[in-house]
């Protein structure tokens, strides 16, 4: 049952790191995706770290989800879990990837953010499945997944952006690209999961169409960018 449960919690991490890194072009080397992969687990310990930080100081980021009112629960959501989450992966995205020697293209940052999401997505699925069993793994293959996944996409392709301001002296257009690379990333993530801890079942079906439209959007973007020869160095 144990091998059982880690291959539904594992495998659609394997799925959607093959299709994106299959895109790329020109594949980059598999000891830096792994890094960018592990490095998105010990990003939980930043999610934790911060998250302990303003839950002391701001109690109501330690309620649970269903006492909060819609204007609580959208603070709890964007603040306490979107901003927290994306701003962890965010910086072992930076740190460990927009000055490596590797990076050269667009399409590679998009490849770096989302095996860090994905490192981010395995560790939380593998608990989420543990702890409540291969119909919440099925469910989360179809939408928490891949959910993390098209918030990497936006965020390699804002920060990639930022790289390519950089290298072209254009500071202005670099610091709105870092901005977004961060707000975007949270934005969905945030809505993703307020219409989801609604608990109804108009804004599930409101869900359900944002998710679909996010996901066609994301995969038409990567199609895209994975098409262009964007070397920038």
């Amino acid at each position: 049952m144990v091998r059982l449960l880690l291959f539904v919690s594992i495998f659609p991490v394997f799925l959607v790191g093959s299709y994106i890194y299959n895109k790329d072009r020109d594949r980059e080397p598999m000891n830096l995706i792994w890094k960018l992969f592990f490095g998105g687990v010990i990003s939980i310990v930043i999610t934790l770290i911060l998250s302990s930080l303003i839950g002391y100081v701001f109690p109501i980021f330690n309620a649970e989800p269903n006492s909060l009112d819609a204007f609580s629960l959208f603070i709890f959501v964007f603040i306490g879990v979107a901003l927290v989450e994306e701003v962890s992966k965010w910086i072992v995205l930076y740190v460990l990837s927009y000055n490596h020697e590797e990076y050269d293209q667009l399409y590679d940052m998009i490849v770096y953010a989302v095996f860090v999401a994905l490192g981010f997505a395995c560790f939380e699925n593998i608990l989420y499945v543990f702890s409540g069993g291969i119909g919440v793994g099925i469910t989360r293959a179809f939408t928490a997944i891949p959910g993390h996944a098209c918030d990497g996409v936006f965020m390699g392709y804002y920060l990639g952006l930022a790289k390519i301001n950089e290298v072209n002296g254009n500071y202005r257009l670099k610091r709105r690209n870092m901005f977004l690379s961060l707000f975007v990333p949270m934005m969905l993530h945030g809505i993703y999961d307020y219409l989801l801890f609604l608990n109804n079942w108009v804004f599930g079906l409101i869900f359900l169409v944002f998710f679909i439209v996010y996901f066609i959007i994301t995969v038409k973007k990567v199609r895209k960018l994975s098409g262009l020869n964007s070397r920038f160095k």
